[in-house]
């Protein structure tokens, strides 16, 4: 196995780990609409943002899939296939998807962009694709009105905001480590 391959893989391994370990941390419930504020959807971007959109995707499809088998690896112990029919489905569906957005905007645009232009690159591929296509799905699996579930995501943004900045913070940081190669 050559050299890159072996730290593609690695890279790919220790994200998903790194996803585990946000999943581990308490979500906090809302009360008027039934998903969490998670930390682990910063670790969605955060992959985007350091692997690309291949092995960014890989690692989430990882996660995912061990969670589709029943490794309880989501906030709060949940997991199963069943969550993906629940009300956090569109979240997770998004959540595949996103380091695929954030990774092909950065590798497209190149690594040029100052810290707001990163900021607000993840916030439009990775805060509003997320809340928007999780408010879809919540829409549909919860017999509430589109208008009804994008007004209940406006609770997160706040929080999505302060994520999505400690994700390019870290990024940022970590590719200018010249021996982890994460560009």
């Amino acid at each position: 196995m050559k050299r890159q391959n072996i730290v593609h893989l690695t890279q790919t391994a220790l994200m998903t780990a790194m996803l585990i370990v946000l999943g581990m941390i308490p979500g906090i419930p809302l009360g008027f609409i039934p998903v969490p504020i998670v930390l682990q959807n910063m670790g969605v971007m955060m992959a985007g943002e350091l692997l690309g959109p291949k092995e960014g995707t890989t690692s989430v499809a990882l996660l995912l899939f061990l969670v589709a088998v029943g490794f309880p690896f989501l906030t709060g112990g949940s997991g199963g296939i069943a969550v993906f029919a629940g009300p956090t489905g569109g979240y997770l569906l998004a959540w595949l998807f996103t380091p695929l957005l954030i990774g092909s905007l950065r590798r497209h645009f190149g690594g040029s962009w100052n810290w707001w232009q990163e900021f607000l690159m993840v916030i439009v591929a990775g805060v509003v694709f997320i809340d928007v296509t999780g408010s879809v799905w919540l829409s549909w699996q919860s017999h509430m009105t589109l208008a009804a579930a994008l007004m209940s995501n406006l609770a997160f943004i706040p929080g999505d905001l302060i994520k999505a900045g400690v994700a390019v913070a870290i990024a940022r940081q970590l590719r200018s480590v010249p021996t982890l190669n994460l560009d």
